[in-house]
């Protein structure tokens, strides 16, 4: 339970609080918190219909804190009082280019639930449409097609190693395309 919280920064992404926390066994203690807004994440599914061996979507991507580019899906940060899937597709759009006629939801994951209360809402999206794509100025992207069996042997090889990425995509392997 948290007894008191101070902000020690807030950037343009997150800010990083200070709580004061009863334990389960009664003690107190200080614990480091980055604040999230939350974000979203989509699987494009580019062939239709998407079938046993989708063509997905990836994304190579530039990361800074990674040390280079990673393959991820699009993703990104909820804005103030935006819904998950407008989100999504909003992402969708920015970053791959492309508009969903379909988008179904898979699961909701908390990140890094040791330090951070980032929560990424997870798509599947179908029915693509070319759109123009709106980066942000930081944002380094090349729009890949892959069929999704190398995407899984991919992760397998650990080339994808994006968290929310892998989820995603064994997610929608396991589950989606069984419904």
């Amino acid at each position: 339970m948290r007894l008191d919280s101070r902000r020690i920064y807030a950037g343009r992404v997150v800010r990083l609080d200070i709580d004061t926390v009863r334990f389960p066994d009664g003690s107190t203690g200080e614990l480091e918190v980055v604040r999230h807004p939350g974000a979203a994440a989509v699987v494009p599914c580019a062939s239709e219909p998407p079938g046993p061996d989708p063509t997905i979507l990836m994304i190579r991507q530039y990361r800074h804190a990674a040390g280079g580019p990673l393959w991820e899906i699009p993703a990104g940060t909820l804005g103030p009082g935006e819904a998950p899937d407008a989100c999504a597709r909003r992402e969708l759009r920015e970053e791959a280019g492309v508009t969903a006629e379909r988008l179904e939801r898979l699961t909701s994951i908390w990140t890094t639930p040791g330090f951070t209360d980032e929560v990424i809402h997870l798509y599947v999206a179908s029915g693509l449409t070319a759109a123009a794509p709106h980066r942000e100025r930081d944002e380094f992207i090349e729009v890949v097609p892959r069929p999704l069996s190398q995407v899984l042997a991919d992760i397998r090889r650990g080339e994808v190693r994006d968290a929310k990425t892998i989820v995603a995509i064994l997610y929608m392997a396991r589950f989606a395309l069984d419904a």
